[in-house]
């Protein structure tokens, strides 16, 4: 059958071609870019990779894995104040989600890792984290037979080793990307993706100054920033003193900005997890920050705005992890 199209359907297209045109030019006029879609090309390595992101058995007591911290059901964070680690030591700092990790410049508030494979070893290694070590780690691996085949398979190498675990794990981290929000949609030129409301939050969030932090891909995310630039921030724990970038002095509180992405999930906020809600949240942004006290609305509105942030949460089948073999270590979780 021949398709008859009409000088109506072309005008019709050509309109629609010439608005996602004008949708596109204003996206990049933006200071805040929609999330592409992860592209996976390396499947059999973001596979290894997802088992051992949620594989407790790199921990010392065989219960705390990267999931724990970064719980993928509860926006790539844990919810508390610092998370809990071995032997219920109660960590120093909030955990920063791990979803969109990867638009991260540096990883960690401090920004000590480089990247992401960086970053996958020190929690395993950390003595008030996983408490294992990455010798006992990769012999526990190496003790599982699934666990040689699927590294085999990923790696075209054996053995194993650590340069590989934390790459595998990375790999699978690279995917835990949220695009889809109702702002990127908004973005594109899906104009009634987002309310009114949320819109003049939006215009808030940029007159106010918060975009000159929180902007790019993620956000935030994409550069180290001093806590407290107008007021002086009080810590509710000691993490400002441990977590400066350089280690001197007079970098306290400077910390990685975190990504905005998802925002609504993450609580609570801040390095020592000071605000447990978003408007509390904004409310100290916007006076310490900023110099500014918002309104009651101008802070609904901006609330409003980044609630749109949170886009689609990965989707995926969880893991059936191989079992132990007779020669695999089970360390005893009470041990010191």
């Amino acid at each position: 059958m021949k398709i008859r199209v009409t000088p109506f359907a072309t005008a019709l297209l050509a309109v629609t071609a010439l608005s996602a045109a004008f949708a596109t030019q204003a996206a990049e006029k933006e200071p805040i870019s929609p999330i592409p879609a992860a592209v996976i090309t390396q499947p059999a390595m973001v596979e290894l990779g997802k088992k051992l992101f949620f594989d407790p058995r790199l921990s010392k007591s065989g219960f705390i894995s990267c999931n724990s911290c970064h719980n993928l059901s509860m926006g790539g964070s844990d919810n508390l104040t610092s998370s809990i680690g071995h032997q219920w030591q109660q960590g120093p700092i909030n955990s920063p989600t791990v979803l969109n990790s990867s638009m991260n410049l540096a990883q960690f508030w401090d920004g000590r890792a480089k990247d992401l494979q960086e970053q996958a070893g020190g929690p395993i290694a950390n003595p008030g984290e996983m408490a294992f070590t990455h010798e006992l780690a990769i012999n526990m691996l190496a003790s599982i037979p699934a666990y040689r085949s699927e590294f085999k398979a990923a790696f075209k190498a054996e053995p194993i080793d650590i340069g590989q675990v934390t790459l595998a794990i990375a790999a699978f981290e690279e995917t835990l990307v949220t695009p889809n929000s109702r702002f990127d949609q908004w973005l594109v030129g899906k104009t009634d993706a987002i309310t009114k409301d949320e819109l003049a939050g939006y215009q808030l969030f940029k007159t106010s100054g918060c975009v000159a932090c929180h902007n790019g891909v993620a956000v935030g995310g994409n550069s180290f920033q001093k806590m407290g630039v107008v007021e002086p921030y009080k810590a509710t724990n000691d993490a400002e003193g441990r977590f400066a970038v350089t280690g001197k002095d007079a970098d306290r509180f400077n910390f990685k900005v975190p990504t905005l992405r998802n925002v609504e999930l993450t609580y609570p906020y801040f390095h020592d997890g000071g605000a447990d809600t978003l408007s509390e949240a904004v409310d100290t942004m916007g006076r310490l920050q900023l110099g500014r006290k918002f309104t009651n609305d101008e802070n609904g509105k901006i609330v409003a705005f980044l609630k749109t942030l949170t886009g689609d949460q990965p989707q995926f089948m969880l893991p059936i992890l191989p079992p132990s073999s007779d020669k695999t270590v089970r360390p005893n979780p009470f041990d010191k």
